[in-house]
């Protein structure tokens, strides 16, 4: 395999053609608003390079970082990454020592630097049972969250530690205190109520999961978000490591493509062939 980076101005070009593919995908104004990543198989692409597991854990956060990176430069507005499941709790007290240590650094770097989230403008929202996790580990998360408070053009939520039971319960547990206390009439808990309570409420509904390491299944994340209708679902062979901005890249061209030319038109009359309304939608 070739390394781009030893040639003079390669780096560069890719940079432009970057800019310009995110300013392609924003212009479409087809741009999914809220981007969910399960980001599965650091351990699995480690042993397949045969080195030890944290550094497995290193390259899936540089991965999630370029990633990320793509999807704000192309108008996203909310991703959320599946960080730390409450269920890693079982592993190995060693691998969840890396595991918090990589949390730890991560989260260090917003608060000495930050270039990410000063350049997109983005708010650090850590989501999940967080009274399970160390305190140092909580004083560093609420740092990151007070620094990056008053940001608004972009969100990042990290779940850590989080399960979509535990949101789920979490938030029908807040609908009944609010009845209980009056607040809410019984006849007005529905999906609207359960979804507004849930740590996701305030934002964008999810438009596209992303899935690696070529696991059909969601794992407990945002199950109640994903269960809604339109949202799309991408399941990858390739392991997270390797789950790069090229494949990012033909992700939301393929939604900006089936979001702009889907034979489903919202609009369409009640009644109208399908496509009759696709036909319509191209003569108008």
């Amino acid at each position: 395999m070739i390394d781009s980076s030893g040639f003079p101005g390669v780096l560069g070009v890719l940079e432009i053609a970057k800019n310009a593919f995110a300013h392609i995908i924003r212009a479409s104004d087809c741009v999914p608003q809220h981007v969910a990543f399960i980001m599965d198989g650091n351990r699995r692409w480690a042993k397949k390079q045969h080195i030890e597991i944290r550094e497995g854990h290193n390259a899936g956060f540089q991965s999630m970082s370029r990633v990320l990176e793509l999807c704000y430069e192309s108008g996203v507005k909310t991703a959320t990454v599946f960080a730390f499941s409450i269920e890693n709790f079982k592993r190995t007290p060693t691998e969840i020592e890396w595991l918090m240590n990589l949390t730890r650094n991560g989260i260090r770097q917003v608060i000495q630097n930050g270039e990410m989230a000063e350049k997109y403008g983005i708010k650090i929202n850590v989501i999940g049972d967080k009274a399970l996790l160390p305190l140092d580990v909580q004083k560093d998360i609420q740092k990151a969250e007070l620094l990056t408070k008053d940001n608004h053009r972009a969100v990042l939520n990290i779940c850590f530690p989080y399960t979509g039971r535990h949101e789920l319960l979490k938030s029908i547990k807040e609908v009944i205190e609010r009845v209980d206390e009056g607040e809410m009439d019984l006849d007005q808990v529905d999906e609207e109520a359960i979804s507004n309570h849930l740590y996701t409420g305030t934002l964008p509904p999810v438009d596209l999961l992303i899935r690696t390491s070529g696991v059909y299944r969601l794992s407990d994340f945002l199950m109640w978000q994903v269960s809604r209708k339109g949202v799309i679902i991408e399941f990858l062979d390739c392991l997270w490591p390797d789950f790069g901005i090229r494949k990012m890249a033909w992700i939301l061209l393929k939604f900006a493509y089936s979001k702009s030319f889907s034979y489903r038109d919202l609009n369409a009359e009640d009644g109208q062939d399908i496509e009759q309304a696709a036909v319509k939608k191209k003569v108008t």
